[in-house]
């Protein structure tokens, strides 16, 4: 008999399992077949902090959520409806996030007594009453997936690793999500390893029959598309829009892009992404060290090529001496920071935006440097584009900041056309700028020094760590000659200002009392948070910095003119502390420092309370 459809308007559903149980991949296959149907979506992969924690604990638990709907929408969900959880460690890992009367779909042969005790369960929770006021289904993944593939002539061992595809099976039944994207995806992926292929394919066709066929599903749920300009669209994560969005920046700049990083987390996928495009005349190289890929990157620019360098926390605290020498040598370079939980090690795999101070002052001497924030996934490519023309057109190094969340991250973007990005012009130097002289230090209208390829002839000049002389380029002591280098560099720095745009403030009514100021990917949990509040009858404005330095011209203007301001960060309140001090505003500071995204849940809370203060 066909079953019913039920039409719901958003969907959050979980994967967990153990690292080994393909809970990413899971996901992704999932989150591309929900494209294809045009459901506007958000995603957090969430990987363990240990690289090889013991299998079946709650340290070794991978999760992927993603939340899909039939209108737009900019988070992947506080708590998820649904948790697919492949062994009793993710059920203890992750059932305290999902809602209230939530499904659970648990993979009942992992839960035999070794599994549940090495879970921290005293019981087997699908018996103890764990579980009570879910809505529970256990279903035997691991021997139907054996079953499907026994003809293949695998191992047991081997057959169990196509369990994932059972669990997509199943789940792309429950939400009506095209098989074929998916077995597509697969004979591109293994068609040359035919038993893999059969396998996985065997695995995800008994999924979904199963799903289909069995008594235990009394039906299947439907999410409409959600309404989109008209456009050409794919499915891209944070990384691969910087890494386009860094291609894109090359090619309308005519610059070769030279991208040197040494192997960090997460800032290890915009390498991987990049060597994916030699195509574009890319060149991406695996340095020895954090200080090797800045001095590489560095070397780039130098020779007149977009020197790009990548890392996380830790690898900008190594590449500050360098970043120094490119703020005195005035060369165009980017310095992505995808950052991660810290201090030190921290949590590598977790999210944290606290790299904000770092990136203003965490260089010995006075040396300010342009700093951009992208605000979600398919933001990286906007963002890389802008650090790009700032670093060009000012010559001058500067710094793009990212985060886990944002790296990992997927969401629907909009293709653009290639002939609306902006244009940059190096403007290289070809001959003398002075009479018969060329003066290296001799500026523009914007105080850009001149930027000339080594070998042109008449442009010989000095290069190096000590300090210029104003014009020359000539090393000099002069205390007078120090300090006016000194306010030149900073001079330039705050000189972008006048162009980049202001800050733009969403106030429907124009009325609003409170202001919700956010940087970076706090955006997409600051926008759901005041939908909610003016659901709710009440009146909330919300702005969002992209450029932190220099902040945009009217931001005084913006944050004077509401008598309170809340700032959400993923940090101990690092912004707070530089509009407070610097605008004397008595900004109120809702941190969160747990490696997690802010929820929107939480921060409409927030916004609640600080409205009735």
């Amino acid at each position: 008999m066909p079953k019913d459809v039920e039409e719901k308007d958003r969907i959050v559903i979980r994967f967990a399992g153990d690292s080994g149980d393909g809970m990413q991949l899971t996901g992704d296959r999932f989150t591309n077949a929900t494209a294809v149907l045009g459901n506007d979506l958000a995603t957090l992969p969430d990987f363990p902090a240990e690289i090889r924690a013991p299998a079946g604990t709650v340290h070794g638990v991978s999760a992927f959520q993603i939340q899909f709907a039939s209108e737009d929408i900019t988070t992947p969900g506080d708590h998820p409806n649904v948790l697919v959880a492949m062994n009793p460690a993710a059920l203890k890992a992750d059932l305290h996030l999902l809602q209230k009367g939530g499904t659970v779909i648990v993979n009942e042969d992992a839960f035999v007594q070794r599994n549940v005790e090495k879970a921290g369960f005293s019981a087997n929770p699908l018996e103890d009453g764990t579980l009570e006021g879910y809505q529970v289904y256990k279903v035997p993944m691991t021997s139907i997936t054996v079953r499907a593939v026994e003809e293949l002539g695998l191992s047991r061992k081997e057959a169990e690793r196509s369990k994932n595809m059972f669990a997509l099976g199943l789940v792309s039944w429950m939400y009506g999500r095209p098989i074929d994207v998916t077995l597509n995806w697969l004979h591109k992926k293994f068609g040359d390893k035919p038993q893999v292929y059969d396998a996985n394919v065997a695995a995800f066709k008994a999924g979904y029959n199963f799903g289909e066929t069995t008594e235990l599903f009394a039906h299947s749920y439907q999410v409409k598309p959600a309404p989109a300009k008209p456009g050409t669209y794919r499915n891209v994560s944070g990384a691969q829009a910087l890494a386009l969005g860094l291609v894109a920046a090359s090619q309308r700049s005519a610059l070769s892009l030279f991208y040197a990083s040494y192997p960090i987390t997460p800032a290890s996928e915009l390498l991987h992404e990049l060597s994916r495009l030699k195509n574009f005349g890319v060149r991406t190289l695996q340095a020895e060290d954090e200080i090797a890929a800045a001095n590489v990157a560095l070397g780039a620019a130098f020779v007149g090529q977009l020197g790009v360098t990548g890392t996380s926390g830790p690898g900008m605290d190594l590449k500050a001496e360098t970043i120094g020498l490119a703020v005195a040598l005035e060369l165009p370079m980017v310095i992505v920071d995808v950052q991660r939980a810290g201090p030190s090690t921290g949590m590598p795999t977790k999210t944290e935006a606290a790299d904000l101070l770092l990136a203003m002052y965490g260089r010995h001497g006075e040396s300010p440097m342009p700093i951009v924030a992208a605000s979600s996934p398919s933001n990286c490519f906007d963002t890389a584009i802008e650090a790009v023309r700032i670093a060009v057109k000012y010559r001058t190094p500067v710094i793009l900041l990212s985060d886990t969340f944002l790296s990992n991250s997927s969401e629907p973007w909009l293709i653009p056309d290639a002939d609306t990005l902006p244009t940059i012009d190096p403007g290289f130097a070809t001959g003398p700028n002075a009479g018969t002289e060329f003066l290296p230090y001799l500026r523009d209208e914007n105080l850009a020094r001149p930027w000339a390829i080594p070998g042109t002839p008449g442009l010989r000049h000095r290069i190096g760590g000590l300090e210029k002389e104003d014009g020359t380029g000539d090393i000099s002591y002069e205390p007078e000659n120090h300090e006016r280098m000194t306010e030149l560099r900073a001079a330039k720095v705050a000189g972008i200002a006048k162009d980049v745009p202001a800050l733009g403030v969403d106030d429907p009514d124009g009325d609003a009392t409170l202001l919700v100021l956010g940087w970076g990917s706090t955006w997409g949990t600051i926008r759901a948070a005041a939908r909610r509040i003016r659901d709710q009858g009440k009146k909330v404005a919300t702005a969002h910095l992209s450029h932190l330095n220099p902040f945009p011209s009217n931001i005084e203007d913006v944050v004077r003119r509401y008598p309170k301001v809340l700032i959400p960060e993923m940090n101990s309140g690092q912004l707070a502390l530089l509009i407070r001090g610097r605008f004397l505003v008595d900004a109120k500071s809702y941190a969160k420092v747990q490696g997690l995204p802010i929820f929107a849940e939480d921060l409409e809370q927030e916004i609640l309370k600080v409205m009735a203060e």
